[in-house]
């Protein structure tokens, strides 16, 4: 896919980045580079229910939280902006801390916690062959670098505390799970407009 297949297809949407204008995150309107529309991919992210998380890279803390979500983002070939914003919302809301009662009723928004962002694309590692994980459906890095701001933009735009590792860097993530609660949320293409 190239900058100029929005104009030669119309399965494709399109939006002001690929002529290198300006990123304005309006609701409803697209400002990605070319997303193929219903390729089925998805945006996908682990999360860890924690008591502390960090990542360090070379020896240096990037980011580091306390009660919150350590959230491991994946991003896949096809992925857009309207998928990233849709995954930030559930994680934001996804009810999985404890209120009063002891019962998972009380989300990041509800508890002012805050998440911890990793990206991931090793969440995209097909192994039904051999030995070796393929990723061939993870997306293109520059793709997965955008996506992932997205998100995180996102998730501050909802009121979330954000913090986040450095984009395909070497990380180790430190982490004390708290549950322990690990949930895999996959968030569907959008439907064609």
């Amino acid at each position: 896919m190239n900058a100029w297949s929005p104009y030669l297809n119309p399965d494709i949407r399109c939006g002001s980045a690929i002529l290198g204008l300006p990123r304005v995150l309006v609701p409803g309107r697209c400002s990605c580079p070319a997303v193929a529309v219903g390729s089925g991919a998805r945006v996908r992210a682990l999360l860890q229910r924690v008591r502390q998380a960090s990542v360090t890279v070379d020896g240096r803390t990037v980011g580091a939280i306390g009660p919150g979500l350590l959230v491991f983002l994946g991003v896949g070939k096809g992925d857009g902006e309207a998928e990233a914003r849709a995954l930030a919302d559930r994680i934001a809301g996804l009810r999985i801390f404890k209120d009063a009662a002891g019962k998972m009723n009380l989300s990041l928004l509800g508890t002012h916690r805050a998440a911890l962002v990793v990206s991931q694309f090793t969440l995209y590692a097909d192994t039904r062959k051999g030995r070796r994980p393929s990723f061939v459906d993870a997306a293109p890095p520059d793709e997965a670098r955008r996506l992932y701001a997205c998100a995180c933009e996102a998730l501050r735009a909802l009121g979330v505390q954000v913090e986040e590792g450095v984009f395909a860097a070497e990380m180790q993530v430190a982490l004390v799970n708290d549950g322990p609660v690990t949930i895999l949320l996959e968030q569907p293409a959008s439907p064609p407009r």
